[in-house]
C-alpha cells in the first residue's frame, strides 16, 4: 500500500508512519520540518500546508491518506488532491457540543462547524468547530473515509505531558526514603468512582493503520475501556511498582485551592469536575472495539511511559509541582487516607 501521512513526526502520526513501514508499506510523510523526526524508512516531504501543495506531490497517487489536521483549508486541499484515496481523519471528542452527554456518533450533538481557519492561540474554543468542518470535508469529498474521534491519547512520546504526570509522580514515591514518608501521600482528584478513558498511542496507531488497509468506513469514538479513575490510578501505580497512599480531595475543594483540571500548570491531570464533564470521558468504546481497536493494559502503558521519562527526564510532564501538591495537601483539614494504599 502507498500510504500518505500528513504529519508523521510527532506522537500519533509518527507512530502511524513507523508502523506503516514495519508492515511493509511505502510511506510518505508531509510535515513542516519544525518538530519531531520522521521514522526510518519513511520518505519525507517538507511542506507547510498553509501553502498550495507542491505539484509533484499532488500528482502522486496513494491508496490511503491519514490526516491529523485541525485546519479546514489544509484538509480541503488534501481532499481535492487525493479524493480517491481512502481517508482516515483523526478528529476528537471535542466535536461534541455537550461534555456532560456521552452520546456518540449519530447521537451526540456536534458543535457548529467552523469552515474558516481560526488562530487557536486567540480562540481556543474553535478547536472542536474546526474539527467538525474537517470531518465534513472528508466525509463529503472522499470516495471512502473513516473518522476517528479520540479522547485522551497517552503513551510514550506524548507532547502534552498529561498522563506522564502520574508515572512521574509514582517515581517520587519510589524515590522516597525512610525519612520522606510524606512523599507516598499522593493527591488524587475528585470522586474515585468518576469514569475515565485512555487509549495508548500505539494501539490507536495500529487501529488507524488497520482502517486504512481495510478501507473501513464510518465514524467512531476512538476511546478505551471506561474505568473509575481510582482503578486507573491503581493500575498506574502497579505498572510503576509504587505503593502510594491516595489522598482523595473532592471537586469543590480542589477548585477552591486553585487546582486546575485536565492539564497545564497547577493542574491535576485527568481530573474533570463533575457533573459538568460527566460524558467527556465516558463514551461507548463498543463500536471501535468491534471494528478492531485493541487496548493494552494501563499497567503496560504506565511502565513504558516511566521508562521513557527515566531515559529523558526533560520529557514533557504537566501538572502540579511537588511543592504545589504538598501545599494543597497541607491546606485540606482532617485529610485522611480515604483511598488506602494501592500498588
Amino acid at each position: 500500500m502507498r500510504l500518505l501521512v500528513l504529519g508523521g513526526t510527532v506522537f500519533l502520526s509518527r507512530a502511524v508512519a513507523a508502523l506503516g513501514v514495519a508492515r511493509g508499506h511505502e510511506v510518505v510523510a508531509v510535515h513542516r520540518g519544525r518538530s519531531g523526526t520522521v521514522p526510518g524508512g519513511v520518505r519525507q516531504v517538507v511542506h507547510d500546508r498553509a501553502e498550495p501543495l507542491p505539484a509533484g506531490l499532488a500528482a502522486e497517487r496513494f491508496d490511503a491518506v491519514v490526516d491529523v489536521a485541525r485546519t479546514p483549508s489544509h484538509v480541503r486541499r488534501a481532499v481535492e488532491a487525493w479524493p480517491d484515496a481512502h481517508r482516515v481523519l483523526v478528529s476528537t471528542i471535542s466535536v461534541y457540543a455537550d461534555p456532560a452527554d456521552p452520546g456518540g456518533p449519530g447521537v451526540g450533538r456536534l458543535v457548529d462547524p467552523e469552515p474558516d481557519d481560526v488562530d487557536l492561540a486567540a480562540h481556543a474554543d474553535a478547536y472542536g468547530a474546526m474539527k467538525v468542518a474537517c470531518e465534513r470535508l472528508v466525509l463529503d469529498g472522499c470516495a471512502s473515509a473513516a473518522v476517528v474521534r479520540p479522547g485522551l491519547v497517552v503513551g510514550p512520546g506524548d507532547p502534552s505531558g498529561r498522563f506522564s504526570y502520574w508515572p512521574a509522580r509514582m517515581q517520587r514515591v519510589l524515590d522516597a526514603g525512610p525519612d520522606e514518608a510524606a512523599a507516598a501521600d499522593v493527591l488524587a482528584p475528585g470522586d474515585p468512582s468518576a469514569i475515565v478513558q485512555v487509549v495508548d498511542v500505539r494501539d490507536l496507531a495500529a487501529w488507524v493503520l488497520d482502517l486504512a488497509e481495510r478501507r473501513t468506513a464510518g465514524v467512531y469514538d476512538a476511546v478505551g475501556h471506561t474505568v473509575p479513575i481510582a482503578d486507573l490510578l491503581a493500575a498506574v501505580a502497579r505498572g510503576c511498582g509504587a505503593v502510594p497512599r491516595w489522598r482523595w480531595v473532592d471537586d469543590e475543594r480542589l477548585s477552591a485551592l486553585d487546582v486546575r483540571p485536565w492539564a497545564g500548570p497547577r493542574s491535576l491531570p485527568l481530573w474533570l469536575p463533575r457533573p459538568a464533564y460527566d460524558g467527556m470521558l465516558a463514551h461507548d468504546p463498543g463500536p471501535a472495539l468491534a471494528a478492531g481497536l485493541s487496548v493494552r493494559p494501563v499497567e503496560e502503558t504506565a511502565a513504558d511511559v516511566l521508562d521513557r521519562w527515566r531515559a529523558d527526564p526533560d520529557a514533557p510532564v504537566t501538572g502540579l509541582t511537588a511543592a504545589e501538591e504538598a501545599e494543597v495537601l497541607a491546606r485540606v483539614p482532617g485529610l485522611g487516607d480515604t483511598g488506602g494504599r494501592s500498588g
